[in-house]
């Protein structure tokens, strides 16, 4: 006789679904700060994730990246189950993230710090290393190429040569999103990415994250507190209180849901 109370059952396939968390938990002895979430994100969208301080957002990230390791649950991205994964493993699969507080090479250029991205995803044959002895190889050409056609999407490309640590903070934020973009990820998670910036650096950063969206069908997954940015951007949003999921839909159900306007907007 079949043993039908062991088998698992995996959920049938979304083939246009990047990221998909069922039941994401994570715990700290008795202390519970992510609790059930459950965030489907598909092929091409840019998704929001909010919350007031201490939501849950931040652990989330770090459990999409490997940072921590999920107390409960499942991560899958592309379909494939991630948990457990470190994050190098992780980035490596295609999750490629920024910061709220900017990590850029700030002694390096800004086109450097841009091909340090790309030299992780290029594995150099013998051969070409050789080269580099008798000064620029092909492949570093090819480099420099596409590493500027990348910087030219944020209109940094004139600013090859300047070191990173010093250009204006609005362009720091667009340089990170920049190198996080040249790993070549199939989701690109931005945290926090207009913080700290003026409203026309705001306008500005949002025509660039959808320039991304539709030149790479890049999908996003973002952190933001503006709700500017977030209501111009977000086809989804998910919204957190204390660890667990609050609401979730297009922008102006949730923006407009009165549980989101008490716990979000302090209202």
């Amino acid at each position: 006789m079949l043993d039908t109370e062991n088998i698992i059952i995996e959920p049938e396939s979304d083939k246009s679904s990047v990221l998909r968390t069922e039941g994401l938990v994570k715990r700290y002895g008795k202390r519970t700060v992510a609790n059930g979430v459950s965030i489907n994100v598909r092929q091409g969208e840019i998704v929001g994730l909010l919350g007031p301080n201490g939501a849950g957002k931040t652990t989330v990230f770090n459990l999409l990246t490997g940072v921590y390791k999920p107390s409960g649950g499942t991560i899958r991205l592309n379909g494939n189950l991630i948990n457990g994964k470190t994050p190098t493993q992780i980035n490596n699969l295609g999750i490629a993230r920024t910061f709220q507080n900017i990590r850029l090479f700030s002694n390096m250029s800004v086109l450097d710090n841009v091909k340090v991205a790309l030299h992780e995803k290029v594995k150099y044959p013998l051969i070409t290393s050789m080269t580099h002895m008798f000064g620029f190889s092909k492949k570093e050409k090819e480099m420099d190429d596409l590493a500027m056609e990348i910087l030219e999407v944020f209109s940094l490309g004139e600013k090859r040569d300047i070191l990173s640590g010093n250009l204006p903070y609005g362009d720091q934020r667009k340089l990170e999103i920049a190198r996080a973009l040249a790993t070549s990820p199939s989701l690109l998670l931005l945290d926090e990415p207009a913080a700290g910036m003026n409203p026309n650096e705001t306008e500005e950063l949002m025509g660039t994250i959808r320039k991304i969206r539709d030149m790479y069908d890049m999908t996003i997954l973002l952190i933001e507190h503006d709700m500017k940015l977030v209501a111009g951007i977000c086809e989804k949003l998910t919204v957190l209180n204390f660890g667990t999921e609050l609401a979730s839909g297009i922008p102006s159900e949730v923006l407009n849901n009165p549980e989101v306007i008490t716990a979000y907007l302090g209202e």
